[in-house]
């Protein structure tokens, strides 16, 4: 156990969960489904049940360093990083990686995303230190890949080589989000997964893929003594020449020892408003409400958030929309144009002084 170790990547925006998602204080410090937990807090909880706390580790943006503290309080300072700049998840992956193997020549190590739900918490706790023991004997870069219901094309694809019986299997390809005639396609096949963008590997051999892979970036970090005082000083000179790539892109579409395990989570990286509404609590009418003080007459399939619960609010004859309301901004808009919510917020940066809402 004390050679396990958890990653928490929590740095991003969530622009699609605008207005309540901002900059000052995204979706994964948010309790988006209603339940009493941030979806950070949801994360650590579930990991917190197989990883002591001196072994979590959160890598932010440096801007959210305090609010990891504030929703984290049994986390070590020590163990809340924060970015300098955003670099996607190739750099996070390798700065983690090489902080915790300066502290453990055997760290094993999993790393998630801080916004993702998991209903079956059991079942992924078992596949988790299934995968831990995988890696223990064999040098295996590994991924819990979703069971896919639905011919989803917000999510991207992992096909992998199917063997009887076999807890485990190697990847064969990853795909983007395809389009819908695709995504069809790799459900009826049976051999394609949901990637959740979790992994479980060694420090030492997805440092040996960066070597590999990606040399110049793992040069840039080896310049830096990890867990020493200059650490921040040495991250914040080598993150601005450091090329944004994704951990897919750069080391897990190239690399020959990827596998993945096949996993029925009840997982869901609740990426938009819809998403939400599927796996939030709905009355009878089939709206997902967070407030005691909304009444609605002749509305279904509506999604609403309203960030005063002491405001009264009336809806009358609307179906399938999003309704989110906040402190400086007002969302109306049909549950089908999810995908819009990025595009209108572009459009209102480009207002006079339109940053002020985002």
């Amino acid at each position: 156990m004390n050679n396990h170790y958890c990653v928490i990547m929590a740095g991003g925006i969530g622009s699609r969960f605008w207005p309540m998602s901002t900059k000052k204080f995204p979706k994964q410090f948010q309790d988006i489904l209603g339940v009493g937990r941030t979806m950070i807090q949801q994360t650590y909880d579930r990991i917190s049940q197989i990883i002591p706390d001196e072994n979590i580790f959160v890598i932010t943006n440096i801007e959210y360093t305090e609010l990891v503290e504030q929703q984290l309080p049994t986390i070590s300072k020590e163990n809340i990083v924060g970015e300098p700049v955003m670099k996607n998840t190739a750099a996070c992956n390798v700065y983690m990686a090489k902080k915790i193997l300066a502290i453990n020549g055997n760290a094993k190590m999993i790393v998630l995303p801080a916004d993702h739900l998991i209903l079956n918490e059991i079942t992924f706790l078992k596949k988790v230190e299934y995968a831990f023991s995988v890696i223990e004997q064999k040098d295996y870069l590994v991924t819990l890949g979703i069971t896919p219901t639905r011919p989803d094309t917000g999510y991207g694809y992992i096909q992998f080589i199917k063997k009887d019986k076999e807890e485990i299997a190697k990847v064969k390809t990853f795909t983007e989000k395809p389009n819908l005639e695709i995504a069809k396609t790799f459900l009826e096949s049976g051999d394609f997964l949901w990637n959740a963008g979790i992994f479980i590997w060694s420090a030492k051999t997805i440092i040996s893929s960066f070597e590999k892979y990606l040399p110049e970036m793992n040069h840039l970090f080896d310049s830096c003594d990890y867990n020493a005082k200059n650490e921040k000083d040495c991250i914040a000179l080598i993150y601005p020449k450091i090329n944004k790539i994704s951990i897919d892109n750069g080391i897990l579409e190239k690399a020959n020892n990827v596998y993945v395990i096949p996993s029925n989570l009840g997982w869901s990286d609740l990426g938009t408003w819809t998403s939400v509404y599927t796996n939030a609590q709905k009355n009878d009418d089939n709206n997902a409400i967070n407030s005691k003080n909304v009444l609605t007459y002749n509305s279904k399939g509506n999604v609403i958030r309203v960030k005063n619960q002491n405001k009264a609010v009336i809806i009358d004859n609307l179906k399938n929309y999003i309704v989110v309301d906040t402190d400086k901004a007002l969302l109306i808009c049909p549950r089908d144009h999810d995908q819009l919510i990025k595009d209108y917020v572009l459009d209102l940066k480009n207002l006079k002084k339109g940053e002020r809402f985002m």
